[in-house]
């Protein structure tokens, strides 16, 4: 035995204990060791098992009958602790056994913790986080740190020596997109300057006997590039408003993307709108059948498509508003923005009243009722999905 010893002595020796220790640590090199971070939830989730008397880590699948959850944290006042969950109704949340949540319904809710640890006292520097329901096992795999954009650009400009982020997402897109548009309108006047004449002439909008020309040159592949090119407009304006308030529920739940792709966000809506235009004919065939006035249906989409493409060319201005004052005063361009979305609808309806009107009186009940369901109840559903969806 003492030769065995001898034979692996010195260098050889040396040799195994490095190759001991490596082996040792090498599961350990891809772990990190917990910070105590202030203000910041974790997934670090505790329970108390029946008559224990410490808390043990939480497991799901283990631990689902359980009606509290527990979590240490530590909380300072000197800047927010935004969380957000979604609670089931009447779910109660607990700050070292005080009560500072209760849930009326089940949402979505965010809780500034920061704010609820002024008259509670710590325990070692921290406090218990208890997650509570009366009959159901909480769901804290909801539960994520907000971080409020404003902090987060606050803090990003104090740090010395970065480089800072633009504030407003892929503004390069909508100038490229700005150009794209107004180089299609270039296109389609030097290509097309009678039909483009006939749209963008006050004195032929005016004209109330252009409705029929128009009607004729809207069916033509020069019609069907204006009506492209006014989609990209209005969709352009749209986005640069969407983008701003950063939610927009329907588009969300219908095709996904983040925020930043503004492209897709553009062509997406581009097509919608290119689709409504298309589609309006047939929506106002089928009412027109409904009320009886199939002879009003060709008056009233000659002056909607009219009006709505001549408005359309005022579309680059806003965008231009937009790029030059966006940076400064976001809250006035969104409202210009809106107004100018706003007045182009509503001018576009009070447009085909007046040309309705000429044919037959509106004070007819039954063509008012018919020019509500078709002009007046898609306006109110058009201004709340684009303008007061925030």
């Amino acid at each position: 035995m003492r030769r065995v010893f001898k034979k692996y002595s010195g260098g050889n020796r040396f040799f195994w204990l490095l190759l001991a220790l490596a082996s040792i640590a090498w599961p350990l090199q891809a772990q990190v060791l917990p910070l105590d971070q202030k203000n910041t939830i974790t997934a670090n989730w505790l329970v108390q098992e029946p008559g224990a008397t410490q808390l043990v880590p939480y497991v799901a699948e283990l631990h689902s009958s359980h009606h509290a959850v527990h979590q240490w944290l530590s909380i300072t006042t000197s800047q927010p602790f935004l969380v957000g969950f979604t609670a089931k109704k009447d779910q109660c949340l607990f700050l070292n056994n005080q009560l500072i949540f209760v849930a009326d319904s089940a949402h979505t809710y965010m809780l500034d913790l920061s704010q609820h640890v002024g008259n509670i006292e710590p325990v070692e520097g921290k406090y218990l986080l208890t997650v509570w329901h009366p009959s159901q096992h909480p769901n804290v795999s909801t539960f994520r740190n907000q971080v409020s954009v404003r902090d987060a650009l606050q803090q990003l400009n104090r740090r010395p020596l970065t480089v800072r982020v633009r504030e407003y997402v892929n503004q390069n897109a909508f100038i490229i997109f700005l150009l794209l548009i107004c180089l299609l309108y270039g296109s389609l006047k030097v290509t097309f300057p009678a039909d483009f004449s006939s749209i963008f002439s006050l004195w032929i909008l005016n004209r109330p006997d252009s409705s029929q020309d128009m009607y004729v040159r809207s069916i033509t592949w020069s019609g069907i590039l204006f009506i492209v090119t006014f989609s990209l407009s209005l969709a352009l304006v749209i986005a640069a408003i969407h983008t701003n308030i950063q939610h927009f529920l329907l588009f969300n739940q219908l095709f996904p993307v983040s925020e930043a792709d503004i492209t897709t966000k553009i062509l997406f809506y581009a097509a919608l709108i290119f689709l409504f235009i298309l589609l309006k004919y047939i929506f106002l065939s089928i009412m027109g059948f409904i009320f009886g006035l199939e002879q009003v249906v060709p008056l009233q989409y000659q002056e909607f498509l009219r009006t709505t493409l001549f408005l359309g060319l005022f579309l680059p201005v806003v965008m231009l508003v937009y790029l030059a004052f966006n940076a400064t005063m976001p809250e006035r361009v969104i409202h210009i923005s809106n107004l100018a979305v706003t007045l182009l609808l509503v001018l576009t309806m009070v447009r085909v009243f007046d040309a309705v009107n000429k044919k037959a009186p509106v004070l007819n009940l039954h063509l008012f009722s018919y020019l509500c369901a078709t002009e007046v109840i898609p306006l109110a559903i058009m201004l709340k999905l684009i303008v007061f969806n925030y």
